[in-house]
């Protein structure tokens, strides 16, 4: 087959602050899942930096991700308070709570993250539920 015959793909267009909306997306996953705080620091510098000018998408997905980077917090928080509250960490409830807290909570913002990639990756909004803010 001769080369002429083979038809060159276009790359796809990039929507604009699809980059940022995808850093996003990726640093919050990795305070979940890998650096949390340090993750975060980054987050809220690139937030910080970017939010004023940013596009559409970029300042859903910055927006999304904050706010779900502070429930997350706030969820930990409360797990530690909780496990406190019922004996302190020498006691069996603490096994409990943090087993309940990994398979719920932490699993469940993990899958939103993992969601909110994807739709940035494909240059669309996306509104995490419960703990997002409202578009």
């Amino acid at each position: 087959m001769p080369h002429s015959a083979y038809k060159r793909e276009q790359p796809e267009p990039v929507t604009p602050g699809q980059g940022l909306a995808v850093t996003a997306e990726v640093l919050y996953i990795v305070n979940l899942l890998l650096l949390p705080g340090l993750a975060f620091m980054a987050l809220l510098v690139v937030y910080v930096r970017n939010i004023r000018d940013a596009p559409a998408l970029a300042a859903c997905h910055l927006r999304q991700t904050l706010s779900a980077s502070l429930w997350a917090g706030a969820l930990l928080l409360a797990a530690n308070i909780i496990i406190v509250l019922l004996g302190g960490y020498r006691s069996p409830n603490t096994w409990v709570i943090v087993i309940i807290y990994f398979t719920t909570c932490h699993a469940a913002l993990v899958l939103l993250g993992v969601v909110g990639l994807a739709r940035a990756m494909a240059g669309q909004c996306f509104r995490y539920p419960l703990v997002g803010r409202p578009l």
